[in-house]
């Protein structure tokens, strides 16, 4: 009996040391193969390219007169006798007091606007055109009358010399709310109608071209009222780096 129980013993011992060598011989196998396998580092590089800001830049001319991101200002006038191809009333509130003429936008412009305009009355504002396209000879009347008013320096923060207004390329526009509510004012920009148009601008590819705060880049004065259709590509980018054109292009 004493004999059977040890070989009993003996053999369950055995059967473990050859599980546990097995064991050991596996590891070591996947070990190696693993070791000698080449690393694949494809997929981890795709990854990180694809979330690099790829934004093109280069996508519409800065430069070339109508392209949606032409920019127009002090040192970037139009071509003398500019007027876009594609003037259109849009299906806004428009400015009783301003002309037929100055109630137009371009036609990108003028669909984009109707659909903020839209979004904007889905949230209890109702906003108008207060001023659309403006010609050469139009500018030079309001400018001319600010000169007046204000002095040609003062006059400078705030309106454009003609031939260098971003109303005369059918893309940039003054928006009110009907009330007149702080019509055309800074305050504006404190009130409803002016804090959501801020807000949401860019959802609609409109930005606020002269922010506040930044004058000597764009110079002029804040306008909370003056947005510039751009499309929602640069649009977006703009509003989320809190950059202007000039800023953003490098200029």
């Amino acid at each position: 009996m004493k004999i059977r129980k040890k070989r009993k013993i003996l053999y369950y011992v055995l059967a473990a040391l050859v599980l546990i060598l097995g064991v050991v011989v596996m590891a070591y196998i996947y070990r190696t193969d693993n070791a000698s396998a080449p690393i694949d580092k494809s997929s981890s590089k795709q990854q990180t390219h694809s979330d690099i800001n790829t934004f093109d830049k280069n996508k519409y001319s800065i430069n070339e007169p109508g392209s949606l991101w032409w920019i127009v200002s002090k040192t970037r006038p139009l071509p003398d006798g500019y007027i876009p191809p594609d003037l259109v009333t849009p299906d806004v509130s428009l400015n009783s007091t301003k002309s037929a003429s100055e109630n137009t936008l371009r036609k990108d412009t003028a669909s984009a606007l109707e659909k903020l305009f839209a979004g904007a009355k889905n949230n209890g504002i109702d906003y108008m055109l207060a001023s659309g396209y403006r010609s050469k000879e139009l500018q030079a009347t309001y400018y001319n009358n600010y000169v007046s008013k204000s002095g040609q320096a003062e006059a400078d923060r705030y309106s454009a010399k003609p031939g260098t207004s971003e109303h005369q390329t059918g893309m940039s526009l003054d928006i009110a709310t009907v009330d007149r509510k702080n019509y055309l004012d800074q305050a504006f920009g404190k009130d409803t109608g002016g804090i959501w148009l801020a807000a949401h601008a860019h959802e609609y590819g409109f930005i606020i071209r002269y922010p506040e705060g930044k004058e000597t880049i764009t110079g002029y004065m804040y306008e909370p009222w003056h947005i510039r259709y751009v499309g929602i590509d640069l649009a977006n980018e703009l509003y989320k780096n809190n950059q202007t054109m000039e800023e953003f292009f490098g200029l």
